[in-house]
């Protein structure tokens, strides 16, 4: 037999000494999850003592990392302090490379959007992208000014799985994707800022957005598939983000699902928006409209509806595949698009699971995320974040 998996939950707490720093993380971790909360509530939550309790708050709150409400009055006894996190008290920057466009986010502990700047281009040069990278995490750094960037704990970046592959779907024009796949993007990154940096799958980064900061705390596990330019996916477990043993875990673009002439594809080849660009070109409509922001699809409703439709019909099929594989509760649909695409996507889908063939299965709750385009920014922003103060799966900084 393999080895056991080993389940991390947030009740591990322990009162021997050497082990703060994960009891620290267990504190950070619940009041991030729950909210704001009193020391005992904290105690009864966490399994740790009083005594501890107490002394973690005050090293805590030294940090700048929790502050204390005002006081409140129960039945009986003294008013009890609530404790919540500082929503300041560390920022962190979050970048999406996307293949229309580049975002650049800075964040706080709450995932408070604080500075933002974003690109669009044609395609998606390495010397263009770290040029806007540089200047905008400059700019970013100013804006907040001294006293704030010295709380930046590190910089995430959200980027495509083998993006030098884009030329066999984006076509032969765009052949300076493949200079992608001699890049060590960390190493650039590490060119523009000593902070600690964290590269990630960008569907799977979106995936921790809405885990962290959107629908997530609503659900033990899940499947989360986010429609771009491509859709990828990630996937929770036990209130888990799992990434797996490579950083590809989720990749759910790559689901076989049927098609029309009776064999089957991957599900980026027919769901991800590339596919409506495609069509808009076709049309003679200007690609670029899909990614203007704020997102208006008005002017080609009827190529949008045509999309939802089939896009439906193959992300129902998916579903069911990953159900297949892990009992998922919920399956949770978002992208960038408006929401209202979103909801008459997801409505769809709900439809087309209850005509799909789904022996031995139990059908999964189908809903809408909550963090839209921004997602995979704010995404690779929980990385730093992440890795310093809460408890958690990721993987570490890239040296």
């Amino acid at each position: 037999m393999g080895d056991t998996p080993i389940i991390r939950a947030l009740s591990n707490g322990a009162n021997q000494r050497g082990v703060r720093d994960h009891n620290e993380r267990l504190i950070l971790s619940v009041l991030q999850r729950t909210g704001q909360m009193a020391a005992t509530d904290i105690a009864r939550r966490t399994h740790l003592s009083a005594q501890t309790i107490s002394v973690i708050l005050r090293k805590l709150a030294s940090d700048g990392l929790v502050m204390r409400g005002e006081p409140v009055k129960g039945k009986v006894g003294k008013p009890s302090i609530p404790v919540a996190l500082n929503p300041d008290g560390a920022l962190s920057i979050g970048v999406k490379l996307g293949r229309r466009g580049c975002d650049l986010l800075l964040t706080n502990l709450a995932g408070k959007v604080l500075f933002e700047r974003r690109t669009t281009y044609d395609v998606a040069i390495p010397d263009r992208v770290f040029e806007f990278l540089r200047t905008s995490f400059a700019a970013a750094a100013h804006d907040i000014g001294l006293a704030q960037a010295k709380k930046l704990c590190g910089i995430g970046i959200a980027v495509p799985f083998e993006m030098w592959r884009w030329t066999e779907t984006a076509g032969p024009e765009h052949r300076q994707y493949e200079a992608w796949k001699d890049i060590d993007i960390a190493t650039e990154l590490q060119n523009i800022t000593t902070l600690p940096v964290f590269v990630i799958t960008d569907p799977t980064s979106a995936c921790w957005a809405e885990h962290v900061y959107g629908r997530g705390k609503e659900y033990q596990d899940y499947a989360y598939f986010f429609v771009s330019s491509f859709i990828g996916g990630g996937i929770v477990i036990n209130q888990n983000v799992y990434e797996g043993s490579q950083g590809n875990a989720g990749a759910l673009g790559s689901l076989r699902v049927g098609n029309a002439a009776g064999g089957t594809q991957q599900l980026v080849d027919v769901a991800s928006l590339h596919v409506l660009e495609q069509d808009l070109i076709k049309a003679g409509h200007n690609p670029l409209l899909l990614w203007e922001q704020p997102q208006d699809w008005s002017g080609f409703e009827e190529l949008a509806d045509r999309w939802i439709t089939t896009a439906a019909g193959e992300i129902a099929q998916a579903c069911l595949s990953a159900c297949a594989v892990i009992d998922f509760e919920t399956i949770v649909i978002d992208g960038s698009f408006p929401n209202g695409v979103r909801d008459r996507l997801v409505k769809l889908v709900r439809a087309h699971l209850l005509k799909e063939d789904s022996r031995g299965l139990i059908l999964p709750k189908v809903e809408s995320g909550r963090i839209g385009g921004e997602a995979r920014a704010i995404g690779a922003a929980c990385g730093p974040i992440y890795a310093q103060y809460f408890l958690s799966t990721r993987t570490r900084a890239i040296e």
